[in-house]
């Protein structure tokens, strides 16, 4: 299946590529209270990577506010967590979503599955203060009662392990189901170069084109509807041995050699876009 929507995915992208580029928007001013959020001393120990992953002007861009229900693809640590859940506010709603992991190794259902368990056990150490409540789900078990209510989808550096997990197809039809008529996904992955070869953009090294990233979403029916440079790299080669784990934080196979040199580089060059739900 992977193999079969990646072709079609590239099959799509030749035209795709040849029609004119969106335009860049203007950045927006953070609002007060996302700024606040990000000022907390909650995310003290968080605040080292803001620099590289410009966490406000990244959910500005996604037209996140308070009060929205929101899904996060594999939250992971919590890190956008800690900055999501308390702005969006009691009023909102926070939901982790994990692809389906049944039958799968234990290492990959211990990081990726149990979405519901995670919220529950690490919500109430995360400190978020008055927070949207935490809940979660794993696309085998999508809540009937979720169908249709969701504002956002946030994929944050995860489309890589979509698609060499053979996790797209069901994943991406869970967040057909979840959204809201007109409701949007936003996406920020590590970014190809436009000609790269397929060994390195078949979710191996971690990086893909943005112009099959357009192509998947579009045959799953989101039209794109804005592209941002916030998240953009240029100091990122994107041809390292071990793909995109070598940079920060990972720093795979650092030595004190080469351990000062992918620090400077920061972390990946990123590609940043807002996908609109297509009826």
């Amino acid at each position: 299946m992977r193999v079969m929507l990646f072709a079609a995915a590239v099959a799509l992208a030749a035209p795709l590529a040849l029609a004119p580029a969106l335009p860049a928007l203007a950045q927006q001013a953070v609002s007060p209270a996302l700024a606040a959020v990000l000022a907390n001393s909650r995310r003290d120990a968080d605040r080292a990577r803001d620099a590289h992953r410009h966490p406000g002007e990244t959910l500005t861009f996604f037209r996140i506010e308070p009060g929205m229900t929101v899904v996060d693809y594999v939250p992971a640590d919590g890190w956008y967590s800690r900055i999501i859940a308390p702005y969006l506010g009691p009023n909102g709603r926070y939901i982790a979503m994990g692809p389906d992991v049944t039958g799968a190794p234990d290492a990959q259902r211990n990081y990726w599955g149990g979405q519901a368990d995670k919220m529950r056990t690490n919500g109430p150490n995360w400190n978020l203060g008055a927070a949207a409540p935490l809940s979660g789900f794993d696309t085998d078990a999508v809540p009937d009662a979720l169908a249709g209510t969701v504002d956002r989808v946030l994929i944050f550096r995860e489309l890589h392990n979509m698609l060499r997990n053979d996790w797209m197809h069901d994943d991406l039809l869970a967040i057909r189901k979840v959204l809201k008529p007109g409701g949007m996904v936003g996406i920020e992955q590590h970014r190809a170069a436009p000609n790269a070869a397929y060994a390195t953009t078949d979710g191996s090294k971690g990086y893909l084109r943005e112009k099959d990233v357009i192509a998947l979403f579009d045959m799953y029916g989101f039209d794109l509807v804005a592209q941002s440079e916030i998240n953009a790299n240029p100091k990122d080669t994107k041809d390292w041995p071990q793909g995109v784990w070598m940079l920060p934080p990972g720093l795979r196979g650092a030595t004190d050699e080469t351990r000062a040199r992918m620090q400077a580089i920061g972390e990946s060059d990123r590609m940043t876009m807002l996908f609109r739900k297509r009826d």
